[in-house]
Order: C-alpha cells, then structure tokens, then sequence
C-alpha cells in the first residue's frame, strides 16, 4: 500500500508516532508522502524523511496558512524543494474564515511554476475553489509527471478535463461517511491510471462505527490513525468491485509514475 498524503509529522500525533515506524510497514505500507503546510512544520517532515525511509517528504505553504507567510517563505521552501522531495500542499480554499483568495493564487501559482520547471509532483489541496483552480491549472504550466488533488471532492464533470491536465486523485477514508455518497460515485468512475488512496493523518478519520483506530487529541476529538490506510485500501477496492490486492498493485504503479519512488 502507498499513503499519498498524509501529515504524520503533526504533533497532534506524537504520542502514537514511535509506533508507526514498524506498526505501518507492518500492515503492508510502503510508501507515504508527508506533507508540510508551513514554515513552522517543514523542518518536522524534513526530520522525520531523515529518520523513516519510507517516508517522502512534500513541503508546500497551504493556503490556510498564506496569511502566515514571512516575507522570506520564497527562499526558504527553495532550501528544503533542494532535497529529494515533492512539493505540497499547495492549492486554494474558500471554506476557511478569512481567505484571501487574491493571495491564495498568487502563492499557489509561484508554487506550480517552481514544481512545473523542476517537474516535481504536486499535491493540490482545493475546497470551494475549482472553477478559480480550473482556471490556474489550464492557463499556466503543470508538472509533466502530473499533480494531485488530494481527497478530491469537485464535481464529477470536471475529472475529464483535470486528467487531459495530468490529474491523479487519492480516495479518502472520510469518504465513507454517510453524506460522501457523491464522492463514493465519483471514485468509483475514475480511470484506474488515475487512482491513489491517502489517510490525510491525524485528519479526515473515517466515520466511528468503523473506525478500527480510534484515538483522540487532548481535545478529545476524534483523530485519523494513519494504519487507516488500510480501511481507505479496503473501502475503494470494494466501491470499485476489485481486490485489495488488484488495487494495491495499480496504486503502486501510479505512485511511482507520480511521485517517481
């Protein structure tokens, strides 16, 4: 199995994380793409990828935390983009209080041209902004290797047109709630070439009644254990009528297209 996006760096799970080293390969687990958000969080993922060699690690300012950046984030996301890496979470969210969308797309778009001129893989985060996505996407230059959008969850009719752009989308395990059915559908119609399956751990936990990880934060809300993989795995090989198995081969062979490991 391959967990394309996940934040396992966060220190929202340190109290599980010593496990993870031997408990996720364990279960079948080969590769995982963490993901930084931040300037705060990129030397986190560059520490653990030096400590976990299943670990690649993705470092990208989101644009919840836009507001955030320093007057230096350019250069100092360059500095760890210098390593064997990927580049992410990048992309564009209307949801969260307070956007600034006009920001937003000018941090998204200076981080796709660096990801398109050094042709590494992307991984794009997008609430309530795909048409403004769309719209960046086909009027700038993309990866050659292609992009992700991470727990894609945009209307069906634009996955024809994301896939001619080099779309690759990773099917959640929060897409087993009740009121995901439309998403379900959706993964159950893209192109095999074009699937991956990620966690998005500590986030996106799959519904509590089946839930075979339960944990929670000091606030006690409920937290996504990343051995959910194989729930997300175990979910879509169902939704697709496919084995486990079946699934775990093509998502590696779209894996390594993408992330090239």
């Amino acid at each position: 199995m391959h967990d394309a996006h996940n934040h396992i760096h966060s220190p929202r799970l340190a109290p599980w994380r010593a496990s993870f080293h031997a408990e996720l390969p364990a279960l079948g687990l080969r590769r995982a793409v963490v993901n930084g958000t931040c300037e705060a969080d990129w030397p986190a993922v560059k520490a653990l990828a030096a400590e976990v060699p299943w670990v690649l690690p993705s470092y990208g300012l989101h644009p919840w935390f836009v507001n955030e950046r320093t007057p230096a984030w350019r250069e100092y996301l360059l500095a760890f983009l210098d390593t064997n890496s990927a580049i992410g979470e990048i992309g564009l969210d209307r949801w969260i209080v307070g956007h600034d969308i006009a920001a937003q797309s000018e941090c998204f778009t200076w981080q796709l041209a660096i990801a398109a001129e050094r042709n590494l893989p992307a991984t794009i985060h997008c609430i309530r902004a795909w048409g403004a996505l769309w719209e960046i996407l086909k009027n700038h230059p993309v990866p050659t290797r292609g992009f992700l959008l991470h727990a894609y969850a945009g209307p069906a009719e634009m996955v024809p047109g994301f896939i001619a752009l080099g779309a690759y989308f990773s099917f959640s395990p929060y897409f087993l709630h009740e009121r995901k059915a439309t998403q379900r559908a959706i993964f159950a119609e893209i192109p095999a070439e074009r699937l991956l399956v990620e966690t998005d751990a500590p986030d996106m936990a799959p519904p509590a009644d089946i839930n075979p990880n339960p944990i929670s934060g000091s606030d006690l809300k409920p937290l996504n254990h990343p051995a959910n993989i194989v729930t997300a795995y175990e979910a879509l090989a169902a939704l697709r009528g496919i084995s486990v198995e079946s699934l775990n081969d093509l998502t590696a062979e779209n894996f390594a297209r993408l992330f090239g490991a």
